[in-house]
């Protein structure tokens, strides 16, 4: 259990600009960053965060709320897990008690995974350096790749031993349960039957982009025809294959200051490309690159540089993946290495200048490269050079941006030496295609010209009271714990019998202004979602003298979170579209928090007096005037109350 004096040494510590940029590349809008959302598939942004506020908001799912609420929903953290993410980052230690047997036992299914996988990159690590045949074979293994030890160390690197259930074994004395064993896949279960799936194997840990530990890629090192050279961790609730990039935990950081991303094929190539000194390479771990892996990238930059073996048949099969990172609306450059070299060997002998040089002068545009690889086949055969052009129009057709698309044709048009009309025409039939195969699916087919009816969308009425409640909540969350200089008006009569407000100034804390005001006028928040709020942050206020709002956020359920963040970032939405750029500068607030306190209250007042008016007129309707003189004195009294009000205010109401 971690002591709360170190909880709030990290919530003092931690910068939410700082934690959600490891994740998601960040930009500079106003006084705050936008990025694009990682809960959803986007390539226009609506994620906010706010270093003043030390919040977050991302307006695409609705979710927001502080650091340690992005890395529980984004690492899927338990609380203790986040704090201590975060104490990891900030070099803090922590003063925590051990588990129990009890608590560890309570842990939720998902996060037994993590342990036992957290379990199992520790022994992997102590029986490569420990023991005599992980130095030997394991070790040696990686010397001889021309690792360091601090290399080795640092990506994690481990053995596991040539016997049967040696893991299983320990994990199973250290107290693991088996039935975690068998589903993170680190032990076979058959019937009666247990044994270790990564026996004899070098072991490469696959993290997270915190540096959770998901999963395992293990190389055989024995000559056997019967085993696979490379075996991976199977699926698991922790581990998704098509949804992770080894490396990325290493990487991310660089790929976001450099701007671009080196995407290679194997944990080897990631290793090297590191130790030479360039660090923004990622890895798809042995598998078919996905959509999901492409938009883990896209979170960072919208470059992707693609290094290719130098093996031709290789780099037609991998093909592919270009025209997916085209879809995503990235910008794809390739680079393949000399032939017989791959990313691990070519780095192995050159040095971070060198390595560096050749990226740079042997990088070309997608175009480029596919029409070179393609071309060379179909270069004396007519019919093969027709279907090349296609296939490269094809991956033309997949990119979003329509003026990309048309520099593209153009590019390929000078290329093959081709009329862009042609290509134009090609590009066009293709749309028509895959409109017509969309039509298929159930999309709707709009026909050119078409004249298309507009309905005219209901006109929404503006609930004031919604409105008023909300601000008064944001009012608390920004200044609650301010003092301030109020100026209050008091109900007198004068010498005529008139009623007259006599302004007097009062010093008070805002949240004690509101909550009295709010009471002496017995005014109730109607909401529901916002009187629970009001009364948890009066609460809180009037227990906490230091009240800090990220530490509040953090201490609320999720519901309320996510409902506190868009009170406080929905007026940051304009910054989203970036309209300094263009000119538009929106008006930035002056009032002081006396005064936007103060002229909030009153405008509750009014609409609930204006409330009250028409409540007596419709009783006033259903019965004889004569017989209600007191109601109609009393419209009279509210209506010159509701006046005063308005001159306060300076506007009419």
């Amino acid at each position: 259990m971690i002591s709360p004096s170190s909880i709030d040494q990290v919530f003092e510590t931690a910068r939410v600009e700082e934690v959600i940029g490891d994740f998601v590349q960040l930009k500079k809008a106003g006084s705050n960053f936008k990025g694009l959302s990682p809960f959803s598939d986007e390539r226009s942004p609506s994620f906010m965060v706010s270093p003043v506020k030390q919040i977050w908001k991302d307006f695409s799912t609705g979710k927001g709320g502080t650091s340690v609420s992005f890395l529980m929903e984004h690492e899927h953290f338990t609380y203790p897990e986040a704090i201590r993410y975060l104490a990891k980052k900030y070099n803090i230690e922590l003063d925590e008690t051990e588990q129990s047997d009890e608590q560890k036992e309570k842990a939720n299914e998902r996060e037994s995974l993590y342990l036992v996988s957290e379990f199992a990159n520790t022994y992997f690590q102590k029986v490569l350096h420990k023991t005599d045949q992980g130095r030997s074979i394991g070790l040696s293994y990686f010397k001889e790749r021309g690792f360091t030890e601090e290399t080795i160390k640092k990506f994690d690197l481990g053995y596991s031993l040539n016997e049967w259930q040696a893991f299983t074994d320990e994990a199973l004395k250290q107290g693991y349960n088996i039935d975690f064993l068998a589903k993170t896949g680190l032990t076979i279960v058959k019937e009666d039957k247990r044994f270790d799936r990564f026996k004899g194997r070098v072991m490469f840990p696959i993290k997270s982009m915190s540096g959770r530990v998901l999963g395992y890629g293990g190389r055989i090192l024995i000559a056997d025809k019967k085993a696979a050279k490379y075996v991976n961790s199977p699926e698991s609730d922790i581990y998704h294959k098509s949804k992770v990039l080894y490396g990325i935990y290493h990487a991310k950081q660089s790929i976001a200051k450099e701007d671009n991303c080196y995407l290679v094929e194997g944990y080897t190539d990631v290793i090297q490309f590191h130790q030479t000194g360039i660090h923004n390479v990622v890895s798809s771990s042995g598998t078919a690159l996905t959509s999901e892996q492409i938009r883990l990238i896209n979170r960072l930059t919208k470059n992707i540089t693609v290094l290719f073996d130098g093996d031709a048949a290789g780099m037609r099969a991998s093909l592919r993946g270009i025209d997916l990172i085209l879809e995503q609306g990235m910008n794809v450059k390739v680079c393949s290495f000399p032939e017989g070299e791959d990313p691990d060997s070519f780095a192995r002998q050159n040095t971070l200048e060198e390595l560096t040089l050749y990226l740079n002068e042997n990088a070309k545009d997608f175009i480029q490269f596919k029409a070179s690889i393609l071309f060379e086949d179909s270069k004396n055969d007519p019919i093969k050079k027709a279907d090349t052009v296609r296939d490269i129009v094809n991956s033309i057709s997949k990119i979003p941006d329509r003026i990309k698309k048309e520099i593209y044709i153009q590019e390929c048009a000078r290329i093959m030496d081709l009329s862009e009309e042609v290509l134009f025409s090609t590009l066009a039939q293709m749309d028509k295609k895959e409109s017509q195969d969309d039509h298929k699916k159930g999309a709707p087919e709009q026909q050119a010209f078409d004249v298309i009816k507009h309905h005219q969308e209901p006109v929404e009425k503006v609930d004031v009271q919604y409105l008023l409640e909300r601000k008064i909540i944001e009012i608390l969350l920004l200044y609650g714990n301010k003092t301030e200089d109020f100026e209050d008006l008091v109900l007198k009569e004068n010498e005529k019998g008139e009623l007259i407000l006599e302004p007097i100034i009062q010093q008070a804390k805002v949240f004690e202004k509101i909550f009295l005001d709010l009471q002496e006028d017995e005014m109730q928040f109607t909401n529901a979602h916002f009187k629970t709020m009001y009364y948890t942050i009066i609460d809180r206020l009037n227990q906490d003298k230091n009240f800090e709002l990220k530490t509040f956020v953090n201490s609320v359920d999720q519901n309320m979170a996510n409902e506190i963040t868009t009170i406080l970032m929905d007026d940051e939405r304009y910054a989203l579209d970036d309209w300094n750029r263009m000119n538009i500068f929106p008006k930035q607030k002056m009032n002081s928090v006396a005064q936007l306190v103060s002229e909030t209250i009153l405008s509750l007042r009014c609409f609930l007096i204006d409330l009250k008016v028409k409540e007596f007129q419709q009783e006033t309707l259903k019965n004889k005037i004569d017989s209600n003189r007191n109601i109609l004195e009393e419209v009279k009294d509210y209506s010159g109350l509701k006046m005063l009000l308005s001159r306060k205010l300076n506007r009419v109401l």
